[in-house]
């Protein structure tokens, strides 16, 4: 096994537990971890408290990583600030009215349909770039003209269709309407007042920053975010979204072929022991959820490199939450002292 450290951070945040009923959910909650191989690190903030940090891989819990399609729900936060500071009229407006010149002369007939919300929630209509179209995207010389120049097979908010070129026409909005790179509006918007750290990350052969996929940010910056959304885009005094963004974000506007789980903008649904929860996802287990009810913030990185573990391990990290951590902060598991299930084995 890996040499791993771990840290705890545990202060007051658990005052109906007694000492031994605390040390216990530790020793549950690291036995169960570790049985996700791929497992990096995992953090729970109660109250925007770190109460269990491990790092079970010594990849650092404030060392960036690659948080893979997670970086999704990030640029939904900085479309969110965008609108905010008037860059960007509303989730309403049309894409192509924010792309300037980048818009293609061929561009598919229909596409000033599509709005900004319609992109943050995956709702294009646009034949995806995701999946077996990803190669072909990635590797052609104009990332915004190929994304533009795919063919309907759904109306603009029809179903949810993930696609990663959805998103990346949202950090060219960004970088045409701003006049600034998603990186340094990034650094400005969300790492400035979070006070948090965004290393740069690829970009397109025009020189726009991938919108929805590598951006690096480590394991406490993504509960920093987390609390963002819990506090409803508050930073202290300061308010960095729109009145009800947050809840419009949580709004679910289409499902995922993949888990049926519904989808907002940039954010899942997805309830755990009958509590609702909402997060953010990225490619080999990158996972942000956040439990506003339980004053909750989970967050987990793991081995981004293929081949994918799936959606299994998802539901492994979902399970973990649902059986180690929720019971230690829901009300009516403190009437008696805590006890754990069993470590549950890994599945095949």
């Amino acid at each position: 096994m890996p040499k791993k450290s771990i840290v705890f951070a545990l202060l007051l945040v658990l005052p109906l537990l007694c000492h031994a009923d605390v040390d216990d959910w530790q020793t549950a909650v690291e036995k169960e971890a570790i049985t996700l191989e791929r497992l990096h690190t995992l953090i729970v903030a109660h109250q925007g408290q770190e109460v269990l940090a491990l790092d079970l891989q010594n990849r650092g819990l404030d060392t960036p990583a690659n948080i893979k399609s997670l970086s999704k729900t990030v640029l939904a936060a900085l479309v969110g600030i965008g609108i905010k500071k008037g860059v960007f009229e509303g989730p309403d407006q049309p894409v192509v009215n924010t792309l300037g010149d980048r818009v293609p002369a061929r561009a598919t007939e229909g596409v000033e349909r599509i709005t900004l919300g319609h992109l943050l929630s995956l709702q294009a209509g646009l034949q995806r770039t995701s999946g077996r179209y990803y190669g072909p995207w990635v590797n052609s010389d104009n990332w915004v003209h190929h994304v533009l120049t795919r063919p309907f097979v759904d109306e603009p908010g029809g179903r949810m269709l993930y696609s990663t070129g959805s998103s990346h026409l949202l950090s060219a909005a960004l970088t045409e309407s701003a006049g600034r790179s998603t990186l340094s509006l990034a650094r400005d918007w969300l790492g400035e007042p979070l006070d948090i750290r965004f290393p740069a990350w690829g970009r397109d052969p025009q020189g726009i920053y991938f919108g929805g996929n590598n951006m690096r940010l480590s394991p406490r910056a993504l509960v920093k975010i987390g609390e963002l959304y819990r506090n409803q885009g508050r930073v202290g005094d300061r308010r960095l979204f729109p009145e009800g963004w947050v809840n419009e974000s949580w709004t679910e506007r289409g499902r995922s072929a993949y888990t049926d789980d519904p989808y907002g903008y940039g954010w899942f649904e997805r309830s755990l022991a009958g509590q609702t929860g909402y997060y953010g996802r990225g490619y080999g287990g990158q996972v942000l959820y956040v439990m506003p009810a339980l004053e909750l913030t989970v967050v987990m990185t793991s081995d981004p490199t293929p081949p994918s573990p799936g959606s299994s391990y998802l539901d492994r990290q979902f399970q973990l939450i649902e059986d180690y951590v929720i019971p230690a902060f829901s009300p009516s598991s403190h009437s008696s002292p805590r006890s754990f299930p069993q470590s549950a084995q890994p599945e095949n």
